[in-house]
């Protein structure tokens, strides 16, 4: 008796998705609700469990596949234990040796390594012929790239500095598969630069009231809260406040319908290995700074580790983005369809300004809003942008709603 591994339900605006990465390979023994396969779509990374403890027995589809929802993805035998053949996979994970030999060389030919193993493989100047393959008929995966870098750290030093040695004359290349995620986010930006009449207004902010209060109570704070004080929530609070006051802006366009939104849902850009998602943070005017820190805390973790659900990127009226985390001083961020505006937040930098006819140094940050003029006046955006920087400059306004 076998269990069937199926390809989990998708999310409704998902059709298919792709086998990301195999954790197991034929003949492993796996513990109930361990990790089997990442399955990779346009907005999250699904993990398949294994439903009981026994020896993963045949795996159907291989890394880099295209598969739909509740398509059979590998069987298990339950209770099975690790090295005990099986009716089904004796002959195929166990082959003779001309077999395995004759099966790796017609894979090989075919370029029929995975997508992630071909990628890792490119990273560390490998050829196919220098790892020995323990998947099926012979098949490299990447624990078995993982297991000879490991094993052989000299020689995989020596070719990751082969490119810099290499004469001029022969320069090299590598070609990498895009990602579905990498995929999908070139899509929404060439289709809000395609499909919106975007403009970008710049203000600048004084920092330096944002920092005196975070610096006087930080120590305070994060001993009361359990987490640090940063400068995100304070952004988050003075961007709730000026979409209360500028609804346009917290608005989206739907057909030739405007559709205002009662609710502050604020998405926040999260740079992940994967690359860039927006999940966010639902009901804002009804959090508390520390509430704020925590769940953005929470995201980022999420976005880092894969762990995001389609749940927590999903929605979303206005974005706020961070460049000034890399050292961005100014940029013109792109609208998340089908929102109208997005906020870009830059690095804190001191420069010599003038205040009250005097010179004074102060930690000053351009801010940048990118909207969709087509919903947003430019009375609207700049109002915003200005309401913006003078909660941020006194933030006592926040306290008193002025």
């Amino acid at each position: 008796m076998t269990v069937e591994i199926l390809v989990p339900d998708l999310p409704e605006s998902v059709a298919d998705a792709t086998v990301a990465t195999w954790h197991k390979n034929p003949g492993d023994a796996v513990e109930r609700d361990e990790v089997l396969v990442e399955i990779e779509t346009d907005k999250v990374v699904l993990e398949v469990p294994a439903p009981e403890s026994g020896v993963l027995e045949e795996v159907l589809e291989q890394e880099g596949a295209t598969v739909l929802s509740k398509q059979l993805l590998a069987r298990l035998k339950p209770g099975a234990v690790a090295g005990e053949p099986t009716s089904d996979t004796t002959a195929s994970t166990e082959p003779s040796p001309d077999k395995r030999h004759k099966a790796a060389l017609n894979e090989e030919s075919n370029d029929a390594l995975s997508p992630a193993v071909r990628r890792l493989m490119a990273e560390h100047g490998l050829e196919a012929s220098q790892v020995k393959g323990s998947g099926v008929g012979g098949r490299i995966t990447r624990e078995d790239v993982e297991a000879y870098l490991a094993s052989a750290p000299k020689a995989s030093a020596e070719s990751k500095s082969e490119p810099i040695a290499m004469p001029t004359t022969e320069r090299s290349q590598k070609r990498v598969p895009m990602t579905r995620l990498r995929k999908r986010v070139a899509e929404r930006l060439l289709e809000a630069k395609n499909s919106t009449a975007m403009l970008t207004t710049f203000n600048e902010v004084n920092m330096k009231p944002i920092m005196d209060l975070r610096k006087q109570y930080k120590d305070l704070f994060e001993k009361k809260h359990g987490i640090r004080l940063g400068f995100m929530s304070f952004y988050i609070k003075a961007v709730t406040e000026a979409l209360k006051r500028y609804p346009e802006v917290n608005a989206s366009i739907d057909g030739s319908d405007i559709v205002y939104h009662n609710f502050f849902d604020i998405s926040i850009a999260v740079s992940t290995p994967r690359g860039l998602v927006t999940p966010v943070l639902k009901d804002c005017d009804m959090l508390s700074v520390a509430e704020i820190e925590k769940g953005i805390k929470g995201l980022a973790e999420k976005g880092r580790d894969g762990k995001l659900t389609v749940e927590e990127l999903t929605g979303g009226n206005f974005t706020v983005t961070n460049g000034g985390v890399f050292g961005s001083l100014m940029s013109t961020p792109i609208i998340n369809p089908p929102q109208a505006a997005i906020l870009g937040m830059h690095k804190i930098q001191d420069r010599p300004m003038a205040i009250d006819g005097k010179v004074e140094i102060l930690p000053m940050m351009y801010l940048a809003l990118s909207y969709d003029h087509r919903l947003i006046d430019g009375r609207e955006s700049v109002g915003f942008l200005v309401t913006i920087k003078e909660l941020l400059e006194d933030p006592t306004r926040l306290l008193l709603d002025v």
